[in-house]
């Protein structure tokens, strides 16, 4: 079964999605993608590799192009508008499976964007089942509160990013006042080359188990 090809209604116009539905599916997953002024897209390979391992965990999924990001309308601004994408089509993933719990993903700058929109979902209401956050733009969030604090919460920093600073994430990590866990990989790069393997079997024992952790 493959992905299948959407448009997703969002604040600008029609965001470019890829949907993957699932028999007997135990929940879903929105997967926010990287830097779009730095050529990210829904395609970046850490975001394929976090789709895959949502599915094989009995997630039906959705990964999105922001605004003015391949086939998606409007204009890339990497901020806070981005946000206000990821919400649109979380809204419309419920829409598909409103009886389903949602988990959110979001890898590099599309961590701020996963982890700013948990907190505004808890804000609205919406629970969340889980958040996990690959080498977050951590130094984006304004505050602590921007990160849902009822949602469980997996961070996961690679220790040789040349991107983001692990020393920013891990400060950050070590100042949220909530239970989380934090998983420093070892000998690797922002983008996870020869690492994937690794992040998938970091992700989905904890999908499959639900377990976390505290801090």
């Amino acid at each position: 079964m493959r992905e299948t090809p959407v448009f997703i209604d969002g604040p600008q116009g029609p965001l470019e999605a890829l949907y993957q539905d699932l028999p007997d599916a135990r929940g879903v997953a929105l997967i926010c993608h990287p830097n779009p002024i730095q050529g990210g897209t829904m395609l970046n390979k850490v975001v394929s590799t976090l789709q895959r391992a949502a599915r094989d965990a009995g997630l039906i999924t959705l990964r999105f192009n922001y605004r003015g990001v391949g086939a998606s309308a409007g204009t890339s601004v990497a901020g806070g508008e981005e946000i206000d994408d990821a919400q649109a089509a979380a809204h419309w993933l419920r829409a598909q499976q409103p009886d389903l719990p949602m988990t959110l993903f979001g890898f590099s700058f599309g961590g701020y964007v996963a982890g700013s929109l948990s907190g505004r979902l808890e804000e609205q209401g919406q629970a969340l089942e889980q958040l996990f956050l690959i080498a977050p733009a951590a130094g984006r969030f304004k505050a602590h509160a921007d990160v849902a604090r009822q949602t469980p919460l997996t961070i996961i920093q690679p220790d040789a990013d040349e991107v983001i600073e692990p020393e920013v994430v891990y400060a950050w990590s070590g100042a949220l006042q909530r239970p989380h866990e934090l998983l420093k990989v070892a000998e690797c790069g922002h983008f996870f080359h020869g690492k994937l393997t690794d992040l998938k079997d970091l992700v989905m024992p904890r999908l499959a188990n639900r377990s976390q952790p505290t801090a």
